[in-house]
């Protein structure tokens, strides 16, 4: 197709059947996802991989048993001499004259964090009203099974090729990502890709992402003194390490809580805004608290820089002792607009906080990881065929949203696949809490993103 063709119509009677086989094999499709969530799959190095290997190999039975013919367990060495964590391949040749769609999901999870948190066990799934609970449920073994689900509902009616990457270390970066993708270039070559690893609108309106942030992250150290020293005897000329560098970090933002450092863009504002009172409900916002910043909501989220701290480094309150702490250090995790290079974002960072510097103390910056925002083009053939899957599917329209979050690897397909149409797609709601204790995933909209890759595989598929 080219960006001027129509997006081929489905019969009703067709749309029909799909929705109702959907329908029919769901109770599989939540079992499957139930089952994966038990399998504590957290690729944190802290934890027991062997929970990732299980996990691993659970995908690909589910894979061989949605009729996929070829499924293999793979993993690279990555720069550093490190094996990578098992991802799943499997693949379904292209009939002659058909496109090769790749669909994309990761089978590693977030570490649950603190279990009082949780009101129910993180690796074991609950379901209260329409939501499933359970690390994973819906970052991103729902997307696991969207697309097992989508296999299962076309069957032998499959018309296009497809091959079907689930990795195993999204959660840690994808350290061997762009090696895997060298490794396997032929064996993951694709005309769409689709990376289930989003979010949609809200429950009951879909989004098609069209634009992701970029990432930085480093951690800045402040030193003030070599050891510590008694609080009364030097308090006063001399100030703490964990004063000093809550003054650096306030340095970040304007009065406002606009992000104050020169050299980080703004991309275009969106089309779209995102209600207040939505957002404030989605995120937990407590009562009484401000909001950070100018402009729409989502030009906020989504298409301006932001500014996070992710950790301290500083003496436990329930440890404190009565004297003046040397050395404090805390993790930045930096959001870039679409169109910033991270390398440059970095550089300006490192400069703002060296320039910074409260009183003269010691400022040492260690860079962590870099990944590039993601813009897709303002239309294409794949995008149109996207948005009917996802229209006739939910009902209504799918929005065009940005996402604050970043997934770098996509610049990374792109890199590799320059030709290929990327949909990036998901399960997730503003209320999915990934990441988060609680975490969860709508059981009706999981239905209708099944429904929807497999409307969108029927419509890929060429006709006479």
């Amino acid at each position: 197709m080219t960006t001027t063709d129509p997006v081929p119509a489905l019969t009703d009677e067709r749309v029909a059947t799909l929705r109702e086989r959907v329908a029919a094999q769901f109770a599989g499709v939540r079992a499957d996802l139930e089952a994966l969530v038990r399998i504590p799959s957290v690729s944190n190095a802290e934890f027991d991989q062997a929970h990732v290997e299980a996990s691993a190999a659970a995908v690909a039975r589910l894979l061989a048993d949605a009729g996929m013919p070829q499924v293999d367990v793979l993993r690279v060495t990555g720069p550093d001499g490190a094996t990578g964590a098992p991802a799943v391949v499997a693949r379904r040749p292209a009939p002659a004259g058909a496109p090769t769609v790749l669909l994309y999901a990761h089978h590693d999870v977030q570490p649950p964090g603190e279990d009082a948190h949780w009101s129910t066990e993180p690796f074991e799934p609950t379901q209260r009203g329409e939501r499933l609970y359970g690390r994973g449920a819906a970052d991103d073994k729902a997307g696991v099974v969207a697309h097992v689900g989508a296999l299962r509902a076309l069957g032998d009616e499959l018309g296009v090729g497809v091959t079907v990457f689930v990795e195993g270390e999204e959660e840690i970066g994808s350290p061997t990502f762009v090696d895997f993708l060298h490794a396997h270039r032929d064996l993951l070559a694709a005309d769409v890709i689709v990376v289930a690893d989003s979010s949609n609108w809200k429950v009951g309106v879909p989004g098609l992402t069209t634009s992701l942030r970029g990432l930085v992250d480093l951690v800045v150290d402040v030193e003030v003194l070599d050891h510590a020293v008694h609080s009364g005897m030097f308090g006063g000329p001399l100030l703490d390490a964990p004063t000093l560098l809550a003054r650096l970090i306030t340095t970040l933002h304007d009065e406002h809580g606009d992000v104050a450092v020169a050299g980080l863009v703004h991309a275009a504002d969106p089309q779209v805004d995102y209600d207040e009172a939505d957002l404030r409900a989605d995120a937990g916002v407590l009562e009484g608290v401000r909001l950070a910043g100018t402009g729409p909501l989502t030009a906020r989220l989504w298409t301006r820089p932001s500014i996070g701290v992710i950790g301290l480094d500083a003496p436990r309150v329930a440890g404190a002792s009565n004297t003046l702490t040397p050395r404090a250090s805390a993790k930045l995790s930096v959001r870039l607009a679409p169109g910033q290079d991270p390398a440059a974002a970095m550089s300006a960072v490192r400069e703002h906080l060296l320039t910074h510097a409260p009183f003269g103390a010691r400022v040492t910056v260690h860079e962590g990881e870099q990944g590039r925002p993601f813009q897709a083009p303002a239309d294409s053939s794949g995008m149109r065929a996207a948005r009917w899957a996802m229209g006739t599917s939910w009902g209504t329209p799918p929005v065009d949203i940005g996402v604050g979050g970043s997934i770098p690897f996509i610049s990374d397909l792109l890199d590799v696949y320059p030709d290929a149409t990327i949909l990036v797609t998901g399960v997730e709601d503003p209320d999915s809490r990934a990441h988060g204790a609680n975490e969860s995933v709508h059981l009706g909209e999981l239905e209708r993103v099944v429904l929807a890759e497999a409307l969108l595989l029927e419509v890929l598929t060429p006709r006479a």
